[in-house]
């Protein structure tokens, strides 16, 4: 098949997939630019607890991940989103009601954290199932553009939900963050109805262990990546604010479509040349937009360096994830992307948390010069993989 048919049969495929996929992330992108100021203006608390409530999210996805993916591999991938988005519309009911201990704020803050855990684990379900979904009914050697198209979807939502949910806090304050959180995934379940179901293999699929141990290194290196994501989403709006730029959410939105226009046009990158040769040059990339954050002293510099970390990270999640999927067997595809997105769960986890508290300690715009040097170790991992290749697909080495 020529490659402009064989791109526009995989976008058939995987268009559905990813409208699922974009309405159920609004739900999150509404709420990263908002969070941090609701928690720290709104409820007077530190910076280490607007890290723990941000970071409560991904502690929730990664214990999840395994579930998600056994859920999908055992139960069917289609499933897996259903239950995705019905534990994100839970999500919201529980913002709102953080609202009604506003006066108590460790009351308030304990229910936003629960709500953050609920919405992790229906991330986690979401997306695990969703690229299983699509690995599921597309050709083996598109692997990269699966993982990388999906994504984009992901993060397009982050892009327009950002401005999105900045224009429903200054109106409306939270409380239209959480009614928006409690719809948007209920509407999604309408998309999903009439979608081609998958059913599940029922060969022998590997252990959790067993796909561990193969998915280990690359996971090791997406997690190291992401936490440039991590640094701007969670701490980009408060450097602004302290700083007293305007729009902050702009930087959410750079971040964003950056990453979105790489994946367009670069995603062929990791099925052609590798996806550890991939992940190696993108790292760089996102370790210079940290940099450039660090060294900002106007808006225009960050937004840079949020554009710059968004293209960068953009392919290293990918990259790796060719390297992980290729280790495991097919059957075993959606328990290997849990293992392998665990790592970035695990790593955003402690990451938030731990700049917040970097951040109390020094000027906040230290918390991405350490984002930068995290992610330049992205690159050892990625030589580690050069120099040892998996056997074959379904061996890890």
């Amino acid at each position: 098949m020529p490659e402009s048919a064989a791109a526009q049969s995989l976008a058939a495929i995987l268009w559905p997939i990813m409208a699922v996929v974009f309405v159920a992330f609004l739900v999150i992108g509404v709420a990263m630019p908002v969070l941090p100021l609701h928690v720290q203006d709104g409820l007077g608390q530190s910076t280490f607890v607007v890290g723990l409530v941000a970071g409560g999210q991904f502690a929730a996805s990664l214990v999840s991940r395994p579930w998600a993916g056994n859920f999908s591999d055992s139960r069917g991938a289609k499933r897996g989103v259903v239950v995705g988005l019905l534990a994100a519309a839970a999500s919201g009911v529980l913002y709102l009601l953080s609202l009604g201990f506003t006066d108590i704020p460790r009351i308030s803050v304990a229910i936003l954290l629960l709500g953050r855990g609920l919405l992790g684990g229906a991330e986690s379900f979401i997306i695990t199932a969703a690229v299983s979904w699509g690995l599921a009914l597309a050709d083996s050697r598109s692997t990269g553009k699966v993982i990388a198209w999906v994504g984009s979807a992901m993060f397009a939502a982050f892009a327009i939900g950002a401005p999105t949910g900045a224009a429903l806090y200054a109106s409306h304050g939270f409380v239209a963050i959480g009614a928006a959180t409690a719809a948007a995934p209920l509407l999604t379940l309408l998309i999903v109805a009439p979608l081609r179901t998958v059913a599940p293999v029922v060969h022998a699929r590997f252990s959790f262990a067993e796909v561990l141990g193969a998915v280990w290194v690359p996971g090791l290196g997406s997690a190291l990546g992401s936490v440039g994501f991590g640094a701007v989403t969670t701490f980009v709006a408060l450097l602004f604010a302290r700083q007293g730029w305007a729009n902050g959410w702009l930087a959410y939105t750079s971040y964003a479509l950056a990453f979105i226009l790489a994946r367009i046009f670069l995603s062929h990158l990791a099925d052609a040349i590798g996806g550890a040769k991939v992940a190696l040059i993108f790292a760089v990339v996102e370790a210079g937009g940290q940099a450039l954050i660090w060294l900002a002293v106007r808006p225009e510099m960050a937004l840079a360096g949020a554009a710059l970390t968004g293209f960068g990270f953009s392919l290293v999640y990918p990259g790796f994830g060719v390297e992980a999927v290729r280790r495991v067997p097919s059957q075993s595809r959606g328990l290997a992307m849990g293992a392998y997105t665990a790592f970035l769960d695990l790593a955003q986890g402690l990451a938030s948390p731990a700049l917040g508290l970097i951040a109390a300690d020094a000027r906040l715009n230290t918390v991405f010069l350490a984002s930068a040097g995290t992610v330049l170790c992205v690159a050892l991992v990625a030589w580690w993989l050069i120099a040892n290749p998996s056997i074959s697909e379904g061996n890890p080495q």
